[in-house]
């Protein structure tokens, strides 16, 4: 089977746009562009169907620092959801806090270039879901218990090779559950 190239015309995907969108808000998150420029933008990354569409929303934007990946992130939101998923680049450190919302932290397509990840959760009453890719290995010792247990089975058949991941804060009165993405 032949692969077509990646050319302007070639059809993107969920992932692309997902990627792109996350680029937009972090350039916003920057003071780079106004909130107007990013919800104009995130609409057309969101139905963008060529790499040309895609491309065009971001043109302007500083090309991703690969020094960028080494740093620490933080995601805040006070009642609202915070939501990462498909293709985004993980930070060495990735700070959460949620005073009232929901939680839902993506791994298994996510960019994780570092052997160790540590994910510094702070929850109220909200609830945090955690998907982490299929190889790696969770470490949650270092999360404070509220009224809610944390939810983590380990798989049965580990497949080595993975990033550790580990999980710590306190999720307050809130539920932290944490599962393993099915295999590929």
């Amino acid at each position: 089977m032949t692969s077509l190239p990646n050319g302007p015309h070639t059809r993107v995907g969920a992932a692309e746009r997902d990627a792109a969108a996350a680029r937009l808000q972090q350039a916003y998150a920057e003071e780079r562009i106004t909130h107007e420029e990013m919800e104009q933008r995130l609409q057309q990354a969101l139905t963008a169907a060529t790499r040309a569409e895609l491309d065009l929303v971001t043109a302007d934007l500083p090309a991703d620092r690969p020094d960028a990946a080494d740093s620490t992130a933080t995601i805040a939101a006070a009642g609202g959801r915070i939501v990462r998923r498909g293709v985004w680049r993980v930070p060495r450190t990735l700070k959460v806090a949620s005073a009232f919302g929901k939680v839902r932290l993506d791994l298994s397509h996510a960019i994780i270039d570092h052997p160790v990840v540590d994910i510094e959760l702070g929850l109220g009453f909200g609830r945090a879901t955690i998907t982490v890719p299929h190889n790696a290995t969770v470490d949650v010792d270092g999360v404070q218990g509220g009224w809610k247990d944390v939810r983590y089975r380990p798989p049965r058949h580990p497949v080595p090779g993975g990033p550790l991941i580990r999980i710590t804060g306190a999720p307050g009165f809130g539920r932290l559950r944490v599962r393993h993405a099915r295999g590929r």
